[in-house]
């Protein structure tokens, strides 16, 4: 993974960790609430065929994401933001890069 990548997924990582809003799952979906946070740092949000998001970059390829409310069989063929119910707390599994 590229230093620019590494350096991309602590962004989202830290957005999502210390969200401007907090995800409440009773008012909006987590796939609603990651795109939001991630536009609100900043980030092109656009719709992805086979994902439930990507992020533009310029000049770059588009990383794909997809959400879940569990960690169990996640494809590593894409990025993952997780939410986890119990410590309610989401976090971000990066796609698996060779």
């Amino acid at each position: 993974m590229t230093a620019k990548l590494t350096q991309i997924f602590k962004v989202i990582e830290d957005t999502i960790a210390k969200p401007p809003i907090p995800h409440e799952p009773y008012k909006q979906s987590l796939k609603a609430w990651a795109i939001y946070c991630l536009r609100d740092k900043g980030f092109i949000v656009v719709y992805a065929q086979n994902a439930d998001f990507a992020i533009e970059r310029k000049r770059e390829e588009k990383l794909y994401f997809k959400v879940s409310n569990s960690p169990d069989d996640l494809d590593n063929s894409l990025s993952w933001i997780v939410w986890d119910s119990g410590t309610k707390n989401a976090s971000l599994i990066p796609q698996k890069l060779d």
